[in-house]
């Protein structure tokens, strides 16, 4: 028989539970509320992290364009190689064999397969070949992931121009370095899931967004001409030892580059097998002294300035002259020559006669004028501005030798531009070398300036200076620049190289600038010829260049000759290509 204090110990006993259980029931209660409540963003937050995910999407690069619409840089989906370290039974084995197709050391892929990371890229971009005897390892720790690789199409065409994209497909030299903002488009980041393995789950019907992408952009390069300008550059560079050797072609009339060759060139699909100096746009990026085809601006100055006229004479001393202590030469003597006789035969003591009645105030700012020692703006990365002394330090010996090329630096991308200002009549306009954009939902807009240009000299006064330029290619030092059934308008030049401060006998760099049909010009073209071992004047290897770059560009334009010659003759020569007169240095 129970008793009262069993019953009352029986009934405390009770009251103990009850109160565990409420006391148990509060705490799950308190606990629910401040995890669903107090901590529920945190725990969101975890959560995500556990079984969401994001991933950041490269948008396809846009594609680069010449005028015509030829394909000169696309993006291609290729393949990409990785591992997962912890699924590889024997990386010993497995890296002499991958080492092999991928023609990379074994001690790389060696070290990449034993890494304690989840993910770990062996070779990325790989070709078709490589990709198909990789699968056939059967390695189940080896997977493949489509990338895409920047590739272009013509291989070394235009490639100091394009430049290169890296293995991430940003831009790192050229035009790809410079709108690399526009061609590769914005990169998407989209939401994704995990499973239970960490794998990421797309919701079906995923795909990028198409305004995400890269523009395409067309050029001012027309690919034919490109490929006319860099095979005679190369001929050039061959037949004379040069060091190196540039042409630009310009449309004088709106300032577009239709060609900018650069030899050697270079394949920017291997762009690292080969040497960072090849990479370089030597048109716009390197400087020289301009020599003779320079001595026209200063006679442009003079004329327009009304200092001058082209009938107006000067001794020219027979060769030799003395200004500021020093003497100045003629490579050969002279004595009385009008103004277009100067220009016609080169001779520095006529030009710098003339230099000397324009004064130096005038000088530099035709010299700006004209585009010189000033970036000319074109859309393309390190740009040269050129240089020449300061004015009001400037000796007359200084000024007297500038005006014949010396002294003072520019680009060749400077010369065309200022060429191109004498043969349409005497504007500067800005070169282009971007025509147009067309984003990824199909917008098109126009690219670059619109500016009408500067003008620099009357018309009248540019006809002058067009007519002088054709008697150097007439019966002057230019012969070898003559266009079977143009006229051609153009001047030589051959500088000096600075060595150790002083100039060198060896080393020169010959060019010619020049302009045709000259009665109206469709192009303008610069070549420059750097340390030719023969044929070291601008007459005898410039000259020539130009010549076979003009005549097969004017043939490809359909523009007909003004004359009908025999087969192989040309202006100035006889049909073997003997000079009609004696050949002249300039």
């Amino acid at each position: 028989m129970v008793t009262v204090q069993a019953r009352t110990e029986l009934k405390n006993s009770i009251r103990l539970c009850a109160l565990l259980f409420v006391v148990l029931f509060v705490i799950i209660g308190m606990r629910a509320w401040f995890l669903q409540i107090l901590r529920s963003p945190d725990l969101t937050r975890t959560l995500e992290r556990q079984y969401k995910t994001s991933v950041l999407l490269s948008p396809k690069r846009g594609t680069i364009y010449d005028r015509n619409g030829n394909e000169l840089a696309i993006s291609v989906q290729v393949e990409s190689v990785f591992a997962r370290p912890h699924r590889i039974s024997d990386p010993a084995q497995l890296a002499p064999r991958l080492a092999a197709i991928l023609q990379m050391p074994t001690e790389t892929i060696s070290g990449r397969l034993i890494e304690e990371k989840p993910f770990v890229w062996i070779a990325r971009k790989i070709t078709t070949v490589q990709a198909q005897a990789i699968r056939e390892l059967k390695e189940p720790g080896l997977e493949f992931a489509t990338e895409s690789k920047r590739s272009y199409p013509n291989g070394e065409l235009a490639g100091q121009v394009l430049g290169f994209a890296g293995l991430d497909a940003e831009g790192l030299e050229g035009l790809e370095f410079r709108l690399n903002e526009t061609l590769r488009g914005t990169p998407q980041r989209v939401a994704a899931n995990r499973d239970a393995r960490g794998r990421r789950l797309f919701s079906e019907g995923f795909c990028s967004s198409a305004q995400d992408d890269g523009s395409d952009v067309y050029l001012t390069v027309d690919k034919t001409i490109q490929y006319i300008a860099e095979k005679e550059m190369q001929a050039t560079v061959a037949a004379t030892g040069a060091k190196s050797g540039i042409a630009v072609v310009m449309d004088p009339w709106n300032g577009d580059v239709l060609a900018m060759a650069v030899v050697p060139l270079f394949d920017p699909n291997r762009y690292s097998q080969y040497s960072r100096d090849l990479w370089r746009n030597r048109a716009i990026a390197d400087v020289l002294e301009p020599g003779s085809t320079f001595k026209i601006f200063v006679v442009a100055a003079a004329m327009q300035e009304k200092i001058i006229t082209p009938e107006d004479t000067f001794f020219c001393e027979n060769g030799k002259y003395r200004v500021g202590g020093r003497t100045i030469s003629d490579v050969h003597p002279y004595g009385w020559l009008n103004v277009s006789g100067i220009i016609q035969h080169s001779s520095n003591i006529g030009v710098s006669k003339i230099s000397k009645h324009l004064g130096t105030p005038l000088f530099y700012e035709y010299i700006r004028k004209f585009g010189f020692a000033r970036p000319t703006g074109i859309e393309l990365p390190a740009e040269a501005s050129g240089s020449m002394p300061v004015s009001h330090k400037l000796p007359e010996h200084t000024r007297s030798v500038m005006s014949f090329g010396h002294s003072i630096s520019v680009t060749p991308l400077q010369l065309a531009q200022a060429y191109s200002a004498i043969a349409n009549g005497g504007v500067l306009i800005q070169p282009n070398v971007v025509r147009r954009i067309r984003t990824a939902d199909g917008e098109t807009f126009a690219y670059g300036t619109d500016a009408p240009g500067q003008r620099v000299v009357e018309p009248a006064t540019a006809q002058r200076l067009s007519e002088m330029l054709q008697t150097v290619v007439e019966g002057g030092t230019g012969m070898r620049a003559g266009v079977p059934g143009f006229g051609v308008a153009g001047k030589t030049g051959t500088a000096r190289k600075l060595d150790n401060g002083s100039y060198s006998s060896k080393r020169l760099v010959a060019s010619f600038a020049g302009f045709c049909p000259a009665d109206n010009p469709r192009i303008t073209v610069v070549v420059v010829v750097d340390e030719p071992q023969t044929m070291t004047y601008g007459g005898q290897s410039a000259a020539p260049a130009f010549s076979r770059i003009a005549q097969q560009i004017l043939n490809y334009l359909n523009v007909a000759p003004r004359v009908q010659f025999a087969a192989g003759e040309a202006p100035g020569r006889t049909s073997d290509h003997t000079p009609l007169a004696a050949d002249r240095a300039g």
